[in-house]
């Protein structure tokens, strides 16, 4: 049997590695534009910042180490055509085109990044992060830049705007929304964020959208509206990533509302064709609806389901809460689950509860505020969580999705047992005091 993979990403390869690992003998194949594969994207903006001293560091593995485990990676190639029909793909490297057989494909395309239209978006110093190519790019204009504009405020966004200020450039993060992070948190825990990148020094700009991008052949200023103008060296384009299609649509796939549509084995609606990664829906384990989950753990965990069903195991993928952290700063932040305000446009009558708490005794030296708010439905049903510190979220972040996926209700997490010690908790846990809370609202 011969496995063809497209793209080499989070879900590309690792979904080669599972297969090998399942069965020595199938033949695999993964065809990527990129020059490298096995890094992690998420981890450019540590790069920019000089926390990762190279971008060489976050490649973990190369075409020849695939080449030993008999995983073929041909890199720089363009897949241009998909017949589902015949089963075959072609592609073209270095000019020339090749037309492939396969008895299993593997569309793990990714993402491109979503630019809105607007004047002066294709002017020099104007950037897209999609790999560390476009980060390497990034890194040289810096050297040159003292004024940056980092335009969109996701989690990306704003880990590229604290990168481009440690390494001493004027900063602006513009947020055409109300609020920043406004997929994973409510406003009231975003403003806790705000506070902290102002006062590292980054002008945070909400609600204003850039309307031109100014500059004769290189960027020199943005607007903001019809009268804010700032200077900018250079631009950053996080304004989210689209799922690309192209491929899966000449394969005959069905597409729903933002991506390719799998079952919970990761198959498409053409026989012998899957999808992985940023470009398949997702089921909602709330709502049971579909939903995108652009992230690399779910990218990884949809690999290892996708090669159980390559390799005739039973496999189911399970639906998803889309948990989340991140670091900017001495700062972490995390969430899992619904906000408040995604709650209310699903007709959920949200019951929410915001505590601060220690992350470790009161006494102890070094405990850190931590912010949580706890989000149930009208039953109690822990449905969402938020969390802000300068340690300890991941864990609280992990229990909580556990929560979740359990069913688990306010009341049933207040009696929960919770391991103790002065260096390292409260003897009420952060996420204890929060639950008790807001269980209170149901008495």
């Amino acid at each position: 049997m011969k496995v063809v993979i497209v793209g080499g990403g989070a879900g590309g390869i690792s979904t080669a590695s599972n297969i090998r690992k399942l069965d020595k003998d199938i033949e695999i194949t993964v065809l990527t534009r990129d020059n490298k594969v096995a890094y992690s994207p998420c981890a450019i903006p540590y790069v920019l910042s000089g926390t990762i001293e190279s971008f060489d560091d976050i490649v973990m593995r190369t075409p020849e180490d695939y080449k030993k485990k008999d995983i073929d990676v041909i890199t720089e190639s363009e897949v241009t055509a998909v017949d589902s029909d015949k089963k075959t793909v072609t592609y073209v490297k270095g000019g020339k085109e090749t037309v492939m057989n396969y008895d299993k494909l593997v569309l793990a395309t990714g993402g491109n990044p979503f630019v809105p239209p607007m004047q002066g978006v294709d002017l020099d110093g104007v950037f897209r992060i999609r790999n560390i190519d476009d980060g390497i790019k990034v890194q040289e204009a810096m050297k040159e830049a003292k004024s940056a504009i980092v335009t969109g405020a996701g989690l990306i966004g704003i880990e590229i705007a604290f990168a481009l200020k440690k390494q001493g450039l004027d900063v602006i993060l513009s947020e055409m929304l109300p609020q920043i992070v406004p997929r994973s948190l409510d406003k009231d825990m975003s403003d806790i964020l705000v506070k902290y990148l102002e006062m590292e020094g980054i002008k945070v700009v909400l609600g204003k959208p850039i309307t031109k991008l100014i500059g004769d052949g290189k960027v020199e200023k943005a607007c903001f509206g019809d009268e804010e103008i700032y200077d900018a060296d250079m631009v950053i384009m996080a304004t989210g990533v689209r799922a690309e299609l192209e491929l899966a649509q000449m394969a005959g796939c069905e597409i729903g509302r933002w991506a390719i549509l799998v079952n919970d084995r990761m198959e498409t609606s053409v026989e012998d064709v899957y999808a992985v990664g940023d470009c398949v829906e997702s089921k909602d384990l709330i709502l049971g609806s579909n939903t995108i989950s652009q992230l690399g753990t779910t990218a990884v965990r949809e690999s290892k389901t996708l090669a159980r069903t390559i390799c005739g195991k039973k496999s189911k993928f399970n639906p998803v809460l889309n948990s989340m952290v991140s670091k900017v700063g001495k700062l972490e932040f995390g969430a899992v689950g619904y906000t408040t305000s995604f709650a209310q446009q699903n007709r959920i009558r949200p019951v929410v509860q915001k505590v601060q708490a220690l992350t470790r005794a009161r006494y102890y030296p070094n405990a850190k505020p931590m912010d949580i708010k706890v989000i149930c439905d009208g039953n109690g049903t822990i449905i969402g969580c938020q969390i802000i510190a300068e340690e300890r979220v991941a864990e609280r972040i992990d229990t909580m999705t556990l929560a979740i996926t359990e069913g688990l209700t306010c009341f049933d997490l207040s009696n929960m047992e919770f391991a103790y010690a002065p260096p390292v908790s409260m003897v009420t846990d952060p996420l204890i005091l929060a639950v008790e809370e807001v269980s209170k609202k149901f008495s």
